[in-house]
């Protein structure tokens, strides 16, 4: 019995600390967003400094999630996740700390953090949940998504109330880490069997592993693309900055809440195809009603928002459901958000550049619409019923 007691505390333990660890994946990122006039003014970033701010994240992501398989075989995934937490904290202190230079540092190590925490909890997911890989990530990303728009919508109230300001609205998500690392602990007294570290697992040759990673470059393109400039677009279209902010807001939570409705669906499907090709097409009918019918603005963001949610997490899923075991989910996230996180740093870019050069928002958008009918398109090929092995 007491055995039976304290495996039941451990996986519990278990459990809480791989939530506290999703928790913290976003919200040092979207944290930023909303303190970026501040942080530039104080600082006298230019506006390209400024913007390279939120894409050295996305940058690094694609430069380190690569590497993350075959660090996690040779140290172990449990310990890979606590060292992960250890330079998360790091770098959101150093990048609160009074010294420019920092800023930079922090941010790229606390982007490499949270990198290994993106290629690995998928396949911490296939290893200790793979009866409930659907139900499991439901979870996971609904906690990413909870914590990411909390963080972006006290970062303000929290810079105005404390007296480091900024400074110390971002660093104080540290402490929320330190939480997750006093958590995740015990895992790492217990080395678990790792598979063997000669043979490199890369899925590079398979069509499958491109096919997953497509859709994840096209779902990151279009969240970050959508978060990036959608508050201009709407206030363009005659609604306020303020409104504007919070419609952004409710894509988000909506976002969220396709999270735990898709898992739901899923399990009356045999493959993941239909709720991929729909899920793009909704995002795409949500970007053409804002082109040709903008004073419906709340609909189409809403719209879009469905989609975009369903897609979030059709994309991390695939991850864990097109992978044959543990170590090939881990050699998949790590291609697939490598290559996705790359595409997605280019996204924003390009639609702002379009915009620059036809002096308007209608030709971007009906870019980005064009971007979702390939990604149905991608979303027939990565959703049907095979698996990936490395």
């Amino acid at each position: 019995m007491r055995n039976a007691n304290e495996g039941t505390a451990r996986r519990v333990l278990m459990i809480a600390g791989f939530l506290l660890i999703a928790a913290n994946l976003r919200a040092a990122l979207t944290s930023v967003g909303p303190l970026l006039g501040t942080i530039r003014a104080d600082l006298g970033l230019t506006v390209g400094e400024a913007g390279f701010l939120g894409t050295l994240p996305l940058l690094t992501f694609a430069a380190v999630s690569p590497q993350v398989p075959w660090l996690a075989r040779r140290i172990g995934t449990d310990q890979m996740l606590w060292a992960a937490l250890a330079v998360l904290a790091t770098g959101i202190v150093l990048r609160s700390l009074p010294v420019t230079g920092f800023l930079w540092v922090g941010t790229i190590l606390l982007g490499a953090a949270i990198a290994v925490g993106n290629v690995l909890l998928p396949s911490l997911i296939k290893r200790d949940f793979p009866e409930h890989v659907s139900a499991v990530t439901g979870v996971y990303t609904t906690v990413i998504g909870i914590v990411a728009s909390t963080a972006a919508g006290v970062a303000v109230p929290l810079a105005g109330a404390l007296p480091g300001g900024w400074r110390v609205a971002l660093g104080c998500w540290a402490g929320f880490v330190l939480v997750a690392l006093a958590v995740w602990t015990p895992q790492i007294t217990k080395r678990r069997a790792e598979p063997d570290t000669e043979r490199a697992a890369t899925p590079w040759r398979s069509l499958l592993a491109w096919e997953c990673a497509a859709f994840m470059a096209l779902s990151a393109c279009g969240f970050y693309t959508v978060l990036s400039w959608y508050p201009s677009v709407l206030h363009s279209y005659g609604m306020s900055e303020t409104a504007a902010g919070w419609l952004l807001f409710a894509y988000q939570i909506v976002g969220v809440l396709m999270s735990l409705v898709v898992p739901l669906l899923l399990t009356r499907l045999r493959d993941q195809r239909a709720v991929a090709a729909v899920s793009a097409l909704l995002a795409m009918a949500g970007y053409l009603g804002l082109l040709f019918a903008p004073g419906l603005a709340i609909v189409w963001v809403l719209v879009t928002g469905v989609g975009a949610g369903a897609l979030f997490f059709l994309a991390l899923a695939f991850f864990s459901l097109r992978a044959a075991d543990p170590r090939s989910s881990a050699a998949l996230s790590g291609m697939g958000q490598s290559i996705g996180y790359l595409v997605a740093s280019v996204g924003p870019v390009l639609f702002g550049v379009l915009h620059d050069a036809t002096g308007g928002w209608r030709v971007p958008l009906a870019v980005l619409a064009g971007v979702a009918a390939v990604h149905a398109l991608a979303g027939l090929r990565a959703g049907r019923d095979a698996h990936v092995t490395v």
